[in-house]
């Protein structure tokens, strides 16, 4: 095997793991690519991230995989109210409370938004993007192992 098709090999493996169930799953920075190289489709798959931070905003909940929401690497998972609701009743706590500092994974599609900076309630000319992944059920996120780190 040649050391390029190895390095290959290597990155693809990094980016990409596979389940307990034979799933692959997809990292915050892979999920990013794919969603920048799909916009302004998104990409659908299993996304596994440890919430390092939460925010709320308009009645949403988010679920970060960087400490700084607006860091470039950061994957943003999207809890609207009425699955809030059914991750409260199911777990006893809010999702913030709850999956904080856990690795979860989220089935659902990862897709890039536009965030345009205001200045005075009033939209400018600046923007930059986040990737979301909207949860859509509450079945479609549960806490996992965390990943085994590198020997």
């Amino acid at each position: 095997m040649s050391i390029f098709r190895f390095a290959a090999l290597t990155v693809a493996l990094c980016a990409a793991t596979v389940g307990a169930f034979g799933q692959e799953t997809i990292t915050p920075r892979r999920a990013i690519e794919m969603a920048a190289d799909a916009a302004p489709a998104g990409v659908a798959g299993k996304f596994v991230m440890t919430v390092r931070a939460t925010g709320r905003e308009d009645s949403n909940i988010f679920l970060n995989s960087e400490n700084d929401y607006r860091d470039q690497r950061n994957l943003t998972v999207v809890v609207p109210p009425l699955v809030s609701a059914m991750l409260l009743k199911k777990f006893g706590a809010l999702p913030d409370v709850y999956f904080t500092g856990k690795t979860i994974a989220v089935t659902g599609e990862a897709k890039r938004v536009k965030i345009v900076f205001t200045c005075n309630g009033m939209p400018t000319a600046k923007y930059y993007y986040q990737t979301h992944v909207v949860l859509t059920d509450d079945d479609h996120i549960e806490v996992v192992p965390p990943p085994a780190e590198p020997h």
